[in-house]
């Protein structure tokens, strides 16, 4: 550096038109300040015409290529133009050093300071900071800059404007910056004062290089200097100074001016305008990477103090201290500075609808969107989520594509996050709270802008419910796979505090401050954190009036919501993973589709440890009470619903009804499979515990702990309630032990236990080897399952067996909890049975079962049921009761042998039929025998010792008969024709047997009946049937020559007679009684009669002679 030369010259050549017109002539000479010399240049001389930099040799080439012609009259306009030159333009090293002191005389000398005491007195009076100042040092100019944006003196404002763009040219100027922070220039390698080691008049890269070291120290940053407070806080305010216009931030002018011309050309300077514009291009692809960066660290510093956006702090200046949040502590630049106290402060104060401006909350909304646009703006993401970065989301920087990596990283779909990041995400969330607006989170904006446009177009944009809107259309058609992707990241973290979602934070405040004792919005409480207010809620949601401290209306439709969408994913319930993520992993981790894991934690109810058991039993009761909770499950189900229970689903109060709908419309053509599953899924769930069916308990809750303590499971305590009230029924007791309400309730679960077997798991326990071999391809549904196990009964194994008879002796003594037959039957029950009792119904049908109108699928279901009773007398109620003498007096051999458990058969029933047909049975008993006896004369498939001996015969002898679509006899008949060519005797034993009975009644033998049946009416009207008395009529006809029987009739009643003798001789009597049916029904019964007549009176002679004689000789005996 050569010597130091001075000069003078006029103020006045400062300020020419139009900036000269500012300052009285009288101003124009006040000083002289100095100018250092320089190599190579000359000493200016003392001149009497203003001093002009574009008359300087050093600089006169480099003005006349960079600056236009008619701003060379001015200095500070030709100052102005080679400092903001491009950045590729050099200029010669004299001019720069030019410069230089040319701005650092200004700046420094006593006499410029006198200029603004001139110029600013009003303002300086006004500003009491800047009254206070000591002069002559400079620290008065710099004052006016700092408070410029208070300066309403227009003079004064465009001088300080000036000066502004002076003084931030180079940090060496503003006052104090240097003695401040020279240690930390110098620990931080951020430059040097020497000159030609950087750009002297631009050296806005030192106070780039110190404001990273700011933002590193906040990100934690390894190595990292501490940078000195005195120097931090210089930092900031000069950051805040330049907040106004982007020309006064030097680096990011220089880096970002053309980036400004290609973005912001039409952007007017001043008001932070130009910095919003750049941040809102900041991820477009034509953007610099330098302007970027340079972007970045100031949306960095921002982060740590508001007031380095000017647009942010002016427009909010009032708010905050509207709702106490700039608090004067001395601790200014902490806490009350961040920009995340702002915003939290703030947002607390509108969620609980105080009033902030709109020009604040816009500037608020544009800040929330920075924050997630760019993690990096966090320093605790940085400094916590390092690891997680690198290791999964390097490289997805822009547009908040990182933070959502992160929350993917969170939510647990591709490693475990440290408990410090997760934390950090959760904090920033709040802070940018993309609940309250979508538009904040700018990847789940792009992601789902389709899906806002098409399914939620109705909802005004921005409106928080946009994200609920989302959410009920997740796993839809309508759903892209990219935004739900983002939405269940989003959600994940929202899930975790109920404030974030705004809507259930304004209906639900009151209850929660109420019911939970929460703290404010911006406020924490270690009693009551945010994951645990929600559950609180919904502990209270489904409270009775009689429990007192319910929710309000609003409230609980909210929390309704959100259980809705937490049903979708198992994540979205904190409480739900956290307790129960050991047995997600060991019970659930192959169930990766939607509502799967809840599903899947239900089923292994029983297998959970306690803490999560209860959780999900909590979780399934509430949703007993409200199934719409399930919505996948509803939109599965919409058809049914809109079809058959759109009544109860349009109410607001469920209580179960909606639920016991679909159940009684599972059969319906509109029930789907993924209908039919979900509610067969909660009807499985709902027998693990009677709390999990919300009508059931409520019906039945005090008659339960009467009647059925300590009895947990849903089918244990229906079975124990069922059998009070039979035994009641059974007693004739006076009052019923069960409630009347109960009653009702447990009918609904009895028949709706009825459909499923799998809703029997003592049943379902023992048949499920039985169901796996027989019955692999049978639907559950519709009770499909327990039709094929009891069509397939022989085959089963003997427990199943066991258990099959039991349910079907229910089931017969209770018709209505046949579901196949309620189902297939329901019309012809209406049609025929609508005044007969439930527990009539079979009999009713089985009158009517041949009526003109039958459904054939129900007379088909009718037949087999007539099939199943006649296998043992126990499965029908009615013989059992009107044969209860006769069975133990006549069959108990049968009953010994068959033993209390096994099956008989039908040979109870063989053998009343036998003993009706020797006419000893009692009135009642012999009714019920005679209707079965003409009912399998009819279909030989409801004769069970028939089907068991005969059934290889009937195929050999009678395939065609036995073909026939409509059974009436014809089987029978061909037994009976061909009796001699039957082999197995069990089998010719039985058509015997049905040749005996048939003499008993000519109703047993219904092609015999049919044939002479105008014979009956002509010649034996008069007779009542029973005990063989028409039988007997027909055949004296027979004998008769004057009557004439039909051919027909008498063709049938000569084969009877036929087969009668046959059956005589190769089946003799069995005793007495059999011999005399035997003569009764023979075609010689007068002869037969006449002869044993004869016989006995020959025999009563014999015995009075040989009495005579006997007495005779006995008195001889004596007299001797």
């Amino acid at each position: 550096m050569g010597p130091t030369h001075t000069t003078t010259w006029a103020m006045g050549s400062l300020y020419t038109p139009p900036l000269g017109a500012l300052y009285t002539p009288s101003l124009g000479a006040l000083y002289t300040p100095l100018l250092g010399g320089r190599v190579g240049a000359s000493a200016p001389r003392r001149r009497s015409a203003p001093w002009k930099l574009a008359e300087e040799a050093a600089c006169r080439d480099d003005l006349s290529r960079l600056c236009p012609k008619h701003s060379w009259n001015n200095n500070l306009a030709v100052l102005e133009c080679l400092q903001d030159r491009k950045e590729e333009t050099e200029i010669a090293a004299d001019c720069n050093h030019l410069l230089w002191n040319y701005k650092l005389n200004l700046t420094t000398d006593p006499k410029f300071e006198s200029v603004a005491v001139e110029v600013c007195k009003t303002t300086i009076s006004e500003i009491k900071e800047c009254a206070a100042e000591e002069r002559g040092k400079g620290y008065l100019v710099s004052c006016l800059v700092d408070h410029r944006g208070n300066i309403s003196e227009y003079q004064c404002n465009q001088y300080i404007t000036k000066m502004t763009s002076i003084v931030f040219s180079d940090y060496h100027l503003i006052c104090g910056f240097m003695n401040k922070c020279r240690d930390d220039i110098n620990s931080l390698h951020c430059g040097s004062i020497n000159t030609g080691e950087k750009d002297l008049h631009s050296q806005g890269e030192v106070i780039e290089c110190l404001e990273k070291g700011v933002v590193q120290e906040a990100e934690g940053g390894v190595g990292v200097a501490p940078i000195r407070e005195d120097c931090k806080k210089a930092i900031l305010r000069v950051a805040e100074l330049s907040s106004d216009d982007f020309h006064l931030d030097r680096y990011l002018y220089f880096s970002c001016r053309d980036d400004r011309e290609r973005f912001c050309e039409n952007t007017p300077a001043g008001e932070g305008r130009v910095y919003k514009c750049l941040f809102n291009h900041k991820f477009e692809e034509a953007m610099s990477e330098r302007c970027r960066e340079a972007l970045t660290t100031r949306q960095k510093l921002i982060s740590q103090d508001y007031k380095v956006s000017y647009s942010l702090a002016r427009a909010c200046r009032a708010d905050l201290k509207k709702q106490h949040c700039s608090v004067e502590t001395p601790r200014a630049r902490a806490r009350e500075a961040r920009l995340s106290y702002l915003l939290l402060c703030l947002e607390s104060s509108v969620h609980r609808g105080r009033t902030v401006s709109g020009e604040c909350q816009g500037e608020m909304l544009d800040y929330r969107r920075m924050l997630m646009e760019d993690f990096s703006l966090s320093p605790e993401i940085v400094l916590h989520c390092r690891g997680e970065i690198e290791a999964h989301c390097s490289g997805l920087h822009r547009k908040g594509r990182t933070l959502h990596c992160l929350m993917k990283v969170g939510r647990g779909d591709q490693a475990a996050i440290d408990e410090q990041c997760q934390k950090a995400l959760q904090t920033l969330i709040q802070e940018a709270d993309p609940g309250a607006d979508y538009r904040i989170d700018r990847a789940l904006n792009e992601a789902c802008e389709s899906v806002i446009q098409t399914a939620c177009k109705h909802i005004r944009n921005g409106d928080p419910m946009i994200l609920s809107c989302l959410m009920e259309h997740l796993y839809t058609d309508k759903m892209v796979e990219d935004c739900e992707s983002r939405l269940l990241e989003l959600q994940y973290f929202i899930a975790r505090d109920w404030k974030l979602d705004p809507v259930l934070y304004k209906k639900c405040q009151g209850d929660a401050s109420r019911l939970c004792h929460t703290p404010g919005w911006n406020d924490t409480s270690e009693i009551m954190p945010p994951g645990a207010v929600f559950s609180c809620l919904y502990r209270h949601a489904n409270r009775s009036v009689d429990q007192g401290r319910r929710l309000s209306r609003d409230c609980k439709v909210e929390v309704q919501r959100i259980l809705r969408q937490r049903a979708l994913d198992v994540r979205l319930d904190p409480e739900l993973q956290t307790r129960c993520m050991t047995d997600l992993g060991k019970w659930c981790s192959e169930k990766i589709n939607a509502g799967q894991e809840l599903d899947c934690l239900q089923d292994h109810l029983e297998d959970l440890v306690a803490e999560c058991r209860d959780t999900v039993g909590d979780l399934t009761e509430l949703e007993s009470e409200d199934i719409q909770i399930e919505a996948l499950l509803m939109r599965a189900c919409e058809p049914v619903i809109h079809a058959y229970c759109h009544d109860v689903a349009d109410t607001q109060q469920d209580s179960g009804d909606l639920m016991e709908c679909l159940v009684q419309n599972k059969h319906q053509k509109e029930m789907n499979e993924k209908c039919a599953v979900g509610v067969t899924h909660f009807q499985l769930i709902q027998i693990k515990d009677f709390r999990f069916s919300y009508k059931f308990k409520m019906a039945c809750k005090e008659d339960v702990l009467k009647l059925c303590p300590n009895i947990k499971k849903k089918v244990d305590v229906v079975l124990c309630l069922s059998t009070q009230v039979r035994n009641d029924t059974l007693q004739d007791a006076k009052e019923q032990k069960v409630s009347v309400k109960c009653r009702k309730q447990l009918r609904v679960e009895e028949l709706e236990m009825s459909e499923d077997i799998r809703l029997e798991p003592e049943l379902y326990e023992s048949c499920k080897q039985d169901i796996h071999k027989l019955c692999p391809n049978v639907a559950f549904g519709s009770a499909q399952v327990k039709e094929c196990l009891k069509e397939k009964k022989r085959q089963l194994s003997p427990k199943c067996h066991q258990r099959v008879f039991k349910l079907q002796e229910v089931e017969m003594m209770d018709p209505e909890l046949d579901y196949q037959l309620m189902r297939v039957c329901r019309n012809m029950i209406r049609r025929y049975c609508t005044d007969s009792e439930g527990k009539s119904v079979l009999q009713c049908l089985k009158q009517n079962k041949n009526a003109e109108l039958m459904d054939p699928k129900c007379k088909q279901l009718i037949t087999k049921r007539q099939i199943t009773q006649n296998t043992d007398y126990r499965l029908n109620p009615v013989l059992k009761k009107s044969c209860k003498a006769d069975i133990p007096k006549f069959c108990q051999s049968i009953l010994k042998k068959g033993g209390g458990d096994s099956e008989l058969e039908g040979q109870v029933i063989a053998c009343l039929k036998l003993k009706y047909a020797d006419q000893r049975l009692s009135p009642d008993c012999e009714d019920q025998i005679r209707v079965i006896l003409e009912e399998s004369a009819l279909d030989y498939r409801l004769d069970p010792q028939l089907q068991i001996h005969c059934t290889p015969e009937i195929a050999r002898l009678c395939s065609e008969e036995a073909a026939a679509q409509e059974q009436t006899g014809q089987v029978e008949e061909c037994l009976k024709f061909n009796l001699l060519k039957i082999k197995p005797e069990a089998c010719k034993k039985e058509v015997l047997n049905m040749l005996k009975e048939s003499k008993a009644d000519i109703f047993v033998d219904p092609v015999l009946h049919t044939a002479c049946a105008l014979d009956i009416k002509h010649q034996c009207a008069a007779i009542p049937p029973g005990h063989g008395r028409q039988m007997s009529c027909l055949l004296d006809s027979m004998q008769d020559k004057r009557v004439r029987l039909q051919p027909e009739c008498k063709k049938r009643l000569q084969d009877r007679i036929d087969m009668w003798g046959y059956a005589a001789k190769v089946a003799p009597a069995d005793g007495f009684s059999d011999l005399a049916m035997q003569v009764m029904t023979s075609p010689s019964k007068n002869y037969l009669l006449a002869s044993i007549g004869g016989g006995v009176a020959l025999l009563f002679v014999l015995g009075l002679l040989c009495g005579r004689i006997t007495k005779r000789l006995t008195q001889e005996l004596k007299d001797r």
